[in-house]
């Protein structure tokens, strides 16, 4: 099954996500088939970016959102 979820960058104490299409079997943070967006919490107001076209393909062939990614994609398509 092919999964959206993040991928833990940055360092200690400093999050930086990466919002990637990977297979669910696969580690947190190993391989991703693609990068989608991206995501800083410690970022102030609109932390994130990411390609809702390239969402909504992954998703019509069923690919499976996290729930983080999904709360991050219902708030781009209410920005748009």
């Amino acid at each position: 099954m092919v999964a959206i979820r993040l991928n833990r960058q940055g360092s200690k104490d400093r999050p930086f996500y990466k919002i990637v299409v990977v297979d669910s079997r696969d580690r947190r943070d190993g391989d991703f088939i693609e990068q989608i967006g991206t995501y800083n919490p410690m970022a102030e107001g609109v932390n994130y970016t990411i390609d809702v076209e390239k969402a909504d393909k992954w998703i019509s062939n069923g690919a499976q959102p996290s729930e983080t990614v999904a709360s991050i994609i219902k708030k781009a398509r209410a920005a748009k």
